[in-house]
């Protein structure tokens, strides 16, 4: 049952990753989002994933669920990983508007 939490919690966080990065992509500019926040997030999806390898190494039965879990924690941090290149790519474009602007 704590392996179906895990997995339907990490799904849902993997789905929303998507729209943040649509947001990021279209809307060219840094404002209104939180590069400390993301990182702190992306630190919490490696530590999933060690968690999952320590797992691993104390043996034990692993389901589907555990490895589902595991492979949505990478697809989270490539996920993030991508909204955090928006990331400075939409601070560059906001400085060369400002730029534009003076």
């Amino acid at each position: 049952m704590t392996d179906l939490l895990e997995a339907l919690m990490i799904i849902c966080f993997g789905l929303s990753w998507p729209v943040s990065i649509r947001k990021s992509y279209i809307s060219r500019t840094a404002k209104g989002k939180s590069l400390f926040f993301e990182v702190f997030i992306w630190i919490g999806y490696v530590f999933g994933v060690a968690r999952k390898i320590i797992q691993i190494h104390e043996g034990g039965d692993f389901g589907w669920l555990f490895y589902m879990g595991f492979i949505f924690y990478i697809l989270n941090i490539a996920e993030i990983s991508i909204d955090m290149l928006l990331y400075a790519r939409n601070v560059r474009l906001d400085k060369q508007a400002e730029k534009i602007a003076d």
